[in-house]
């Protein structure tokens, strides 16, 4: 039986390798699906939890992986030779960029060492992880082919962009449409095969290139306008002009404009990455980037706008920021989610502290500041209450989650320093609120 009829009759074997937040609600959805799939990661504790049915990921309930678990035909393992089992390999692996904002490709590489030892005839392997356009081919296909065998004859090769966006209300893995690039028909067919059978809509494009490119258009496209609105929101702020105001009442017309909201700062690892990738590879061109790197440099500078804010706030209550205690809310990128990954927190700790602060934090969904690619704070989240927030010169609100009770907490404090608009609906104390 050829790979596409095993695909299509369910009877291919999935491989997922890197159980993190792209591919472990992959591997639930294809096992849920009625496959037989192995997830595969280097860090033991993913395995351990996963071997104990229970969850890692805030979003993803401990139910999801135990029904996983019973349904008899999942795996996982730090055992990489075990890829030989399976029929399809989807990689799902860090992108960071290095300390020169360059692409660091050695996840993608050594996946793909690690691959090249088991491959065997008639496997396919996708690559989900953003990266630049021709990563596919002109990294990945050189190594796999070290194996000996050589695509498409021996071994099929596709790219399809993650699309995850963490505990979005409205869109999981299955109902947001996958796009997918192949340099053949055969692998190509192969790859639409495998998605359409767990995600509601495959969208083909002529290459993987192309499906690269795919991914960093949608992430500058948010890029762009994000710096736009970031840039937006210090204008305005210097006219006496509320943003959130006036993005609430663009926001009315119905054609032509969709809001995009200010912040502290990029974080997750798309937006404050992939943009870089494309400028990277673009010099390859002899193109310049102008617009792309301009708004890098725009979000890039927003937590050096939130510090200055910080400083004029505490000014007004006449204390320096040297030697203040401040208080972050919020360590995870974005609201109502645990992920820290690129989150302005991180960077914020950092400015403040070097600036003489004493600095802590809360997040109820991250007890503990995890060792992440740059920063490794030794910090544990502080108890929020009202003795807590009334002993900080000023409280910093940097991720808006949802259990934040924003009436106690601007009861409390002393000054709030507010990037989120978090505090919009809150009636008292207004005066002690500075907006970011």
């Amino acid at each position: 039986m050829d790979l596409k009829s095993k695909i299509d009759s369910k009877k291919a074997r999935v491989g997922i390798i890197g159980l993190g937040y792209v591919g472990l609600p992959l591997l639930i959805e294809f096992v849920r699906e009625g496959f037989n799939a192995i997830g595969f990661d280097i860090d033991p504790r993913k395995i351990e939890c996963l071997a104990k049915k229970k969850t890692y990921i805030k979003h993803i309930p401990n139910t999801d992986i135990q029904k996983m678990a019973s349904s008899g035909r999942f795996d996982s393992t730090t055992d990489f030779s075990r890829l030989k089992e399976v029929d399809c390999i989807v990689v799902a692996v860090p992108t960071p960029l290095d300390k020169y904002r360059q692409p660091d490709l050695s996840y993608i590489r050594a996946t793909s060492e690690t691959i090249s030892q088991y491959l065997r005839k008639g496997q396919l392997v996708i690559l989900e992880s953003s990266t630049w356009p021709g990563t596919t081919e002109e990294v990945m296909r050189p190594i796999l082919e070290q194996s000996g065998l050589r695509c498409p004859e021996d071994f099929y090769l596709a790219f399809s962009p993650e699309r995850e966006d963490p505990n979005n209300p409205k869109y999981s893995t299955r109902t947001i449409p996958k796009v997918v690039g192949a340099n053949d028909e055969a692998g190509l067919a192969c790859a639409k095969a495998l998605y359409d059978r767990v995600i509601v809509q495959t969208v083909t494009v002529s290459s993987s290139q192309a499906a690269e490119a795919t991914k960093l258009l949608e992430n500058i496209f948010r890029s762009v306008n994000i710096a736009l609105v970031n840039e937006m929101k210090q204008i305005l702020d210097r006219m006496g002009i509320d943003v959130w105001e006036v993005i609430e009442a663009a926001s009315t017309k119905p054609f032509g404009y969709m809001p995009f909201y200010p912040g502290p700062g990029l974080g997750g690892h798309c937006i404050p990455i992939d943009p870089f990738y494309l400028t990277w590879k673009a010099k390859e061109y002899d193109m310049p980037t102008r617009f792309i790197e301009l708004a890098g440099e725009i979000n890039t500078a927003m937590p050096y706008y939130v510090l200055q804010k910080m400083m004029e706030a505490l000014n007004t209550h006449r204390k320096s920021l040297n030697g203040s205690r401040i208080l972050i809310l919020g360590a995870a990128y974005k609201k109502d989610i645990d992920d820290m990954r690129e989150s302005p927190t991180l960077k914020l700790i950092e400015i403040l502290s070097e600036q003489g602060a004493e600095v802590d934090y809360n997040d109820p969904f991250i007890p503990m500041m995890p060792k992440v690619r740059k920063y490794q704070y030794d910090m544990k989240s502080v108890e929020l209450n009202p003795k807590t927030l009334a002993s900080y010169d000023a409280v910093l609100i940097s991720t808006d989650h949802s259990s934040y009770d924003y009436e106690m907490i601007v009861r409390h404090s002393l000054l709030i320093v507010d990037t989120r608009n978090a505090t919009r609906h809150v009636k008292d104390g207004r005066n002690k609120i500075v907006k970011a």
